[in-house]
């Protein structure tokens, strides 16, 4: 896996939609998030081609989309890519990928849920790509960046140094929803709710493998596609996955891990992380289980899994990323990444 090199003050950032044309929509949320990604970590934000289109125009045209990602990349003024939003369609901009461009002008891509797409193209190139905030969504926050959020970019993007433990947030998480469609509620911090720590729910002793996943529906739609990791890939790694705001019932959760144990990935993974489901505490038992069937399914009971953790569609939100070297420690229940996601 290539590097990219770290993000530096002063750094040029493009932001790419690459599925909705949320900016479109909500021109002041866009602004929001790009104003406060630049403010906080000190960089300039600048628009690809198309990432201001209209959103209707963008949906009819996955080859613009898909021109805008291969033009920032081998731009070698452009430092950083930060999706602007997700969306549903991102599959679509594959055909009009070349794999060559990401493989040899490696930098920060960072964004996540549909973004999940692009991130396995970048995993197909061999660059490490990061699953986190995206413009509008992450850096877009309401009142204010999570600090949480804050330091777990910094650490992934902006330092060489190993990005080491994991530590839970324990500040309040929030998935609440304040109209984006009215800007007088920008400045207004979303509700917290407690944070009841990350659930160990099996596994014991020390496990290492790279880091691969994502949204798990967007992993679904991949499955057969050109940029499908090959077993290899799946083999020793550690498996991460969150579910989207549709908040998909567990059941459903059941059905599309059966199909990735049936492409032999679940199988060669060495651990299983599950980003905080999106909604009410009450329902997230539910997902566990559902992925505690899974697992004795396919004769899995030593997988170790870990869920409920500050990944994904709820906020704050810690960083991945992809193809670096983590270890989960069951004993100790520790999570660190045990090596540098940038050169």
């Amino acid at each position: 896996m290539l590097k990219p090199s770290a993000l530096r003050r002063g750094d040029l950032v493009a932001s790419v939609s690459l599925s909705w044309g949320g900016p479109s929509v909500f021109p002041h949320r866009y602004e929001a998030g790009k104003h406060q990604l630049e403010q906080t970590f000190g960089v300039k934000v600048v628009e690809s081609r198309h990432a201001l289109a209209d959103h209707e125009w963008l949906a009819s045209h996955p080859e613009a989309r898909a021109s805008d990602l291969m033009e920032v990349f081998a731009d070698p003024s452009i430092k950083g890519i930060v999706s602007t939003i997700g969306g549903d369609d991102s599959i679509r901009i594959l055909p009009f990928l070349d794999l060559t461009v990401i493989r040899e002008n490696p930098k920060v891509f960072l964004g996540y849920s549909d973004t999940t797409v692009s991130h396995f193209a970048c995993l197909k190139a061999g660059v490490v790509s990061f699953y986190g905030p995206a413009v509008m969504a992450g850096f877009g926050e309401n009142g204010g960046l999570f600090p949480y959020m804050i330091s777990s970019i910094r650490r992934n993007l902006c330092s060489t140094e190993p990005i080491g433990l994991i530590i839970p947030n324990a500040a309040g998480w929030t998935c609440e929803r304040l109209d984006w469609a009215e800007p007088g509620l920008q400045n207004q911090p979303r509700r917290l709710n407690h944070c009841s720590g990350w659930h160990w729910l099996k596994g014991t002793g020390i496990r290492r493998g790279k880091l691969i996943g994502g949204c798990l529906e967007v992993i679904d739609w991949l499955r057969g596609s050109p940029v499908w990791p090959n077993l290899s890939v799946w083999q020793e790694s550690i498996l991460f996955v969150e579910i989207s705001e549709e908040a998909i019932p567990p059941i459903a959760v059941v059905r599309i891990f059966r199909s990735i144990a049936a492409t032999g990935a679940l199988e060669a993974t060495r651990a299983i992380l599950f980003g905080r489901p999106y909604g009410d505490e009450k329902t997230f038992a539910a997902y566990d289980d559902a992925l505690l069937q899974v697992c004795r399914e396919f004769g899995l009971e030593s997988l170790p899994l870990v869920t409920r953790m500050d990944f994904g569609h709820t906020d704050p939100m810690f960083t991945i990323p992809y193809g670096v070297e983590a270890e989960l420690n069951c004993d100790r229940r520790e999570l660190r990444i045990i090596d540098s996601a940038v050169r």
